[in-house]
């Protein structure tokens, strides 16, 4: 596994109180990172005209786009062929990905085009109790038959939400991890979840990181924290020192 204090990214989606790229890059700056994976709210994917100009933003500010998403990937090709493209243009090798149960089947052989096109992953990612592949059961019956280019981006709290252990995914899923969302919940007695810092809940962050090294993980690690939608960067901040302390 990479040095994850050299490597370790943050989802945009983090910091969506904000809109504009400078002032995303000046939060990322202030992480201490230099890494982002870019969801929808900070680049419409459907307007090839604006890629170069956000992709350049970031590229002179020193921050590297490892990612986009996650987005979501049916049989109409030109849609997701914009999505390669940014990724592409951008320098990415992984795309987090979702998927509808009426139109995947449909999908694949769309995505298996483009990936192949491309160079580029699709990374599914796990949404939860709720979401139809948020289970390993369906997970393992995904990659059963799908080709290595559909692989998993775990999110660690939404794992555990769908009463998962990510560290037992880290070791089942290893050959198809292509990024994982370090995230940490906590539950009250309804099941409701809320957001803490890193390894401050029921994520043993340590094992998590030692599984992921030890399984020979090359892929992207993103940090996730979607509470304190205002002012996000304390939490994130003590995120970021508990993965490299931890690391």
């Amino acid at each position: 596994m990479p040095d994850v204090s050299n490597t370790l990214a943050v989802q945009s989606w983090c910091l969506r109180n904000v809109k504009e790229s400078a002032k995303v890059i000046d939060q990322v700056k202030a992480l201490g990172l230099k890494r982002i994976e870019l969801c929808g709210v900070h680049c419409d994917f459907n307007k090839p005209e604006i890629f170069a100009g956000v992709i350049g933003a970031y590229k002179a500010a020193g921050i590297q786009i490892v990612s986009i998403g996650v987005e979501g990937f049916g049989p109409d090709e030109a849609a997701a062929r914009t999505r390669f493209e940014f990724a592409k243009q951008a320098g990415c090798k992984v795309i987090s990905a979702n998927f509808s149960p009426a139109t995947f089947l449909a999908a694949l052989p769309v995505v298996y085009r483009l990936c192949e096109e491309f160079g580029i992953n699709l990374a599914i990612h796990n949404h939860g109790g709720y979401h139809w592949l948020g289970s390993g059961e369906i997970l393992d019956w995904v990659f059963s038959f799908t080709r290595p280019c559909i692989g998993l981006n775990m999110d660690t709290a939404w794992a555990m939400d769908a009463r998962q252990d990510p560290i037992k995914w880290a070791e089942r899923y290893a050959a198809r991890l292509y990024a994982v969302h370090i995230k940490d919940f906590v539950f009250d007695r309804a099941r409701q979840s809320t957001d803490v810092v890193v390894g401050t809940g029921n994520l043993d962050l340590p094992k998590l990181l030692e599984t992921l090294k030890a399984k020979g993980f090359k892929g992207e690690t993103i940090l996730e924290y979607e509470g304190d939608v205002q002012n996000p960067i304390p939490a994130l901040q003590k995120c970021v020192e508990a993965i490299r302390k931890a690391g």
